[in-house]
């Protein structure tokens, strides 16, 4: 494995690094949103103020027509100020522009909107059932087998309802966007994690042709699924811009991030399983109700990971969506599996105290040789090699029935990991130059994850060359393009991209590995020998369930007295394919574990049930893991090399490592305590 330090790193460090926000632009106007203060309705009037600066406020009356674009590419498919409606506490009603961002500020809480027909919104519980008149949509069943049949003849069975909170991304950089008009020409520089997505859906809200757009965005700071579908900012801004006739900078408070960028939904989930004397699986039941926006049903597909896991002759799932007036969801790190595995690794823990099983042999006796529901064999499988490996590292066999330090109560839980590997087309432009330098060029995004590091060792292997002499453009969509830095997709499918573009180049110059490609390029007379390259998902891939997974194992302390729960550390084994970066690969699984560390013990946004608003919309409210909370985190990866999810061996990380922890943790603390607690974040008065 390579570990290779990240070239983005000094300029991140230093503050060089250019942000959407940090963008210079002559003859630039700014803006601010007011919002709504009611969860649904209609505006009937905006009385707009006159106040030193303000140029204009844009409302329905003067924004223009936009076309109709679904969801995705769109946040909402409901586009801002083309309409009255209102669907959601925090929509978008006007924009005020000014000469200055204070102006803009101070003019915008001098807006008075006036609504009519409000009326209080149904509030998804925490509970399996639905809000009466929320209106309902259900989405497609999984099944195989008899599940019914298979609970009969089980010796064992489990039966739990599970809840997982509203939790938010809560990136450091604020969305924000950057954009004006040249004739039909629009530039904007905007946080997105897909330049491509933001220039297809700018190039249809506006109807011009997609080259008419350009997108820039070289770095992002952080997104976590917040930034990867475009919402309001980017759209208004564009359309301020265009109304104006001047350069518009829009960047979102704190506050506007909790309702205009997306959440991962409340859910409330019930899972069923059965078993033999002996632990085999006889059937599983998920079923799952998330929470979504009435305009549109965005479903968390919280039951994936049950479908692929387990060994078992019987399987169902079932998915449902309340459609509520909420802010929309969206997918967040890690979308589906993230709530999807408490549940259901809470069940199989449960069912491993009813068989008197230990939980790491029950999941070995239930591991899968090709995919339960499907059939297919698997492109590559090491769950066992993680589960026997983490077990080992953690120290596993030591575990015994009570554990005490103190006033300590001491437990030690354990979880599966698993993440769907996802891929999509990708291109890149490999150039070499005659003194041996070389360029790669990708629409691609630096989202923290590492991904300039990756392609400089993917191009400098292909080329036989030193990492060095690498220099990656990025985040520009005049670049050959990449989906999205979302999905944990990019690993694999950019890396795949930018081996065809050097592959092509070595043709080009007809080079073998050791060859100094400078001398070839000089000695063609040329300056340069350049190539572009992609890939795609080819339909042999289609034969085979491409999943990634791990084993995590946690260690919890509990204060019997205070109820207070620490974790003085966890152990993460993965099966993600080939590792192309160690070093960027174990900050990207530390860094997903301490989110999982969040969902477990930390993070949850209250909905006020009468204003239909999120109460705590910033940092001291809504609480995040810090430094203080995290204990000791042992990360590392099986063997393994992929070639049939990518040909560079590799899949994508970036989600895998926020699967798994919270149900570990939760496991950890029933061992300790003796309390099943089902229902995400644990908190101090469940304890006690």
């Amino acid at each position: 494995m390579t570990s290779l330090l990240r070239p983005d790193g000094p300029a991140k460090l230093t503050g060089t690094a250019t942000y959407a926000a940090d963008a210079q632009v002559p003859d630039v106007l700014y803006a601010a949103l007011v919002t709504a203060t009611v969860p649904n309705g209609r505006v009937v009037a905006v009385d707009k103020p006159d106040t030193p600066g303000v140029v204009a406020v844009i409302d329905h009356t003067n924004v223009g027509t936009l076309t109709q674009l679904p969801s995705p590419p769109l946040g909402h498919s409901m586009i801002p100020l083309q309409t009255t409606e209102v669907h959601y506490d925090g929509q978008p009603v006007a924009v005020v522009l000014a000469e200055t961002l204070e102006q803009a500020q101070h003019a915008a809480t001098l807006v008075s909107v006036t609504y009519s027909d409000t009326s209080p919104p149904p509030i998804f519980g925490q509970t399996a059932q639905i809000a009466p008149g929320s209106g309902l949509f259900k989405a497609p069943t999984d099944k195989k087998g008899d599940v019914d049949a298979g609970l009969a003849s089980a010796d064992k069975t489990v039966h739990g309802t599970y809840t997982t909170a509203d939790r938010h991304h809560s990136p450091i950089e604020p969305s924000a966007t950057i954009a004006w008009w040249e004739g039909d020409q629009l530039t904007v520089h905007t946080s997105t994690q897909s330049s491509q997505l933001a220039q297809t859906a700018l190039a249809g809200l506006f109807q011009i042709p997609r080259e008419h757009v350009r997108v820039v965005c070289a770095y992002v700071g952080g997104g976590f699924g917040s930034k990867g579908y475009v919402w309001p900012h980017l759209i208004l801004a564009a359309a301020a811009a265009k109304v104006s006739g001047r350069a518009v900078k829009l960047v979102m408070t704190r506050a506007q991030m909790f309702s205009l960028a997306g959440h991962q939904p409340i859910t409330s989930q019930t899972v069923t399983l059965g078993a033999t004397a002996d632990g085999k699986l006889t059937a599983i039941r998920h079923l799952s109700v998330n929470a979504a926006a009435r305009v549109d049903a965005f479903v968390e597909s919280t039951t994936g990971a049950t479908t692929w896991l387990y060994d078992s002759p019987n399987i169902e799932t079932d998915l449902k969506v309340e459609a509520l007036d909420k802010p929309q969801p969206t997918p967040m790190r890690a979308p589906a599996e993230g709530p999807g595995l408490f549940p259901l690794e809470s069940a199989m823990d449960e069912l491993a105290v009813e068989l008197g099983i230990d939980p790491v042999e029950l999941r070995m006796r239930n591991d899968a040789s090709v995919d339960p529901l499907t059939g297919k064999p698997f492109s590559s499988r090491k769950l066992v090699e993680c589960l026997t490996e983490g077990a080992a590292r953690f120290g596993w066999a030591d575990r015994e029935p009570h554990m005490r330090d103190g006033d300590w109560q001491i437990g030690w839980g354990m979880a599966v990991a698993t993440f769907g590997a996802y891929r999509a087309p990708s291109a890149a432009r490999v150039r070499v130059d005659s003194d041996g330098h070389v360029v790669v060029e990708s629409d691609m995004q630096e989202i923290g994850s590492g991904l300039p590091a990756m392609v400089q060792i993917i191009a400098a292997e292909t080329l036989g060359c030193d990492p060095s002499d690498v220099e990656v453009r990025h985040g520009d969509s005049s670049y050959p393009p990449h989906t999205g830095t979302f999905g944990s997709l990019s690993s694999g499918s950019l890396s795949a991209a930018v081996q065809n573009a050097a592959s092509s180049v070595m043709e080009k110059l007809q080079a073998q590995p050791g060859d100094s490609l400078a001398d070839l390029v000089d000695a063609a007379g040329l300056e340069f020998v350049e190539s572009e390259g992609s890939w795609a998902p080819d339909q042999g891939g289609e034969d085979y369930s491409i999943k990634s997974f791990g084993a995590v194992f946690a260690e919890v302390r509990v204060d019997a007295d205070l109820g207070l729960v620490r974790v003085p550390r966890i152990v993460g084994v993965y099966s993600a394919g080939r590792i192309i970066n160690q070093v960027a690969a174990h900050s990207q699984m530390t860094g997903g574990i301490i989110w999982g560390y969040g969902q477990a013990l930390l993070e949850r946004s209250v909905m006020e049930p009468r204003l239909g608003r999120f109460l705590s919309r910033n940092l001291a409210g809504y609480v995040v893991p810090v430094n203080a909370d995290i204990g000791d985190i042992d990360v590392s990866f099986v063997e393994e090399d992929d070639r049939i999810a990518s040909p560079s061996g590799a899949r994508g990380i970036g989600e895998l490592g926020a699967c798994g922890v919270g149900p570990a943790i939760a496991n950890a603390v029933f061992h300790a305590t003796g309390r099943r607690v089902r229902s995400l974040p644990i908190r101090i008065h469940d304890l006690l």
